[in-house]
């Protein structure tokens, strides 16, 4: 079983991975190549001159690969309950067990509607429908999260990735039982 099953290899979810990861906790990341991010040019991201969405997006899941997630490239189709603790997440072909699941999935909701996740409507422009949580990034059902556009923050990139470490931190602080710090220094 996972620690964390991470709907979404975008920004938000990328970024939350390479946490998680880094933590320690069993992360997969499911990555379906239906976001957004992959259409956008960038110029004003921090730390980036400039960067397209693809090189971006590849650059994210590669950076939460060496940490140590793993990624599918497949779609999650379902998820349900395990009796004692954890989700069963189904995908075309596969099934997964996680503790936590975090949706990082940009602008879809269906599968979260479908589990039962609590929406509500959405305030940036051309965002319908986003998942409610609160200010950890959790949703209504226990051991559910989410980060990210979906989870109605900004969709600018440098926001939902700052969105996705945020709910990875809180995440790790559950899993551990104490407050989570990753800090790097630089070697002299």
């Amino acid at each position: 079983m996972y620690d964390i099953a991470i709907i979404g290899a975008g920004p938000a979810g990328a970024s939350a991975a390479i946490f998680t990861a880094r933590a320690g906790k069993q992360t997969v990341m499911f990555e379906s190549n239906k976001g957004m991010t992959k259409r956008a040019w960038f110029e004003n991201h921090y730390g980036i001159a400039e960067i397209g969405g693809p090189d971006l997006v590849d650059i994210g899941k590669l950076q939460a690969q060496k940490s140590g997630a793993e990624l599918k490239e497949e779609t999650v189709q379902s998820i349900s309950p395990i009796d004692g603790g954890g989700f069963e997440l189904t995908t075309d072909g596969s099934s997964y067990q996680a503790k936590h699941i975090l949706f990082a999935t940009g602008v879809l909701t269906d599968l979260a509607e479908s589990a039962g996740i609590a929406t509500k409507p959405g305030t940036e422009p051309r965002i319908k429908t986003v998942i409610d949580v609160d200010a950890m990034g959790k949703t209504n059902i226990d051991g559910i999260w989410a980060a990210g556009t979906v989870a109605g923050v900004s969709v600018h990139s440098i926001i939902t990735a700052g969105d996705g470490a945020k709910a990875a931190i809180n995440i790790i602080s559950e899993l551990n039982g104490e407050r989570y710090v990753d800090h790097m220094m630089m070697k002299s």
